[in-house]
């Protein structure tokens, strides 16, 4: 019993699990709602524009969604170091720089997500809203009500990118215990030290909050969808 017990407490004080929890919700929270709001509206207006090398746009937007993280980190760590554009900001190995590295992430993935949906069903919406009158703004209104499950989903994909990511949040954030530490990179020190159990157990953590969190977005979901059928 007592040595469990000091397996816990090792646990909680020499990796942080506590300060890593807090700090990888408060990077995915706002890296996620900051990236959903710059997302849908790109991605609606992608749609809607019509403009010389939009094709372009579009290829460059799909070729962002599978860049590798730790590129996009090595790019925000040079923008924001001390002698960089943005160093006299102070964000680096900081929540607020890790933010912003995910947002980077984040965004093309749920902009491609919303504008591949678009051109699947908005269209046949607008005729639709077009035969009843609709004005444009109902117009667009109705096809983002019509579309919420598909941006429901890809907020969902961009929120399950930003809790897992590790390679450019450990460039920009540096990895610091109580301060810029994360559950992934928490997780990547310990395998680099050899201690696999713990690692595991924080990976078994993270899991379950994850599927906790989906779990509330469904329910809340499934809320709304019997309201309207009121």
């Amino acid at each position: 019993m007592e040595y469990i017990k000091q397996v816990v407490n090792t646990f909680f004080s020499d990796v942080g699990v506590l300060d890593a929890v807090s700090v990888t919700f408060q990077m995915a929270f706002w890296s996620t709602g900051i990236s959903s709001v710059l997302g849908i509206f790109l991605g609606i207006l992608l749609e809607k524009a019509k403009f010389p090398g939009k094709r372009v746009v579009i290829r460059i937007n799909r070729t962002l969604m599978g860049v590798p993280p730790v590129v996009i980190g090595l790019i925000v760590y040079m923008l924001l170091m001390r002698r960089g554009p943005l160093g006299k900001l102070d964000m680096l190995f900081t929540i607020k720089g890790m933010i912003f590295a995910q947002v980077l992430i984040i965004t093309p993935i749920i902009c491609g997500m919303t504008y591949t949906s678009l051109v699947s069903k908005a269209p046949a919406v607008r005729v639709f809203a077009k035969t009843m009158g609709a004005s444009k703004m109902q117009t667009q209104f109705l096809v983002i009500r019509e579309l919420k499950n598909e941006l429901y989903f890809a907020v969902v994909t961009g929120f399950g990118r930003s809790i897992s990511e590790v390679g450019a949040v450990m460039l920009v954030g540096g990895n610091i215990k109580g301060h810029t530490r994360t559950m992934t990179t928490a997780i990547s020190l310990l395998k680099s030290q050899g201690i696999f159990t713990e690692g595991l157990a924080l990976g078994v953590i993270l899991l379950v909050m994850a599927f906790l969190i989906q779990s509330l977005a469904d329910f809340f979901q499934k809320g709304e969808k019997s309201n309207e059928n009121y």
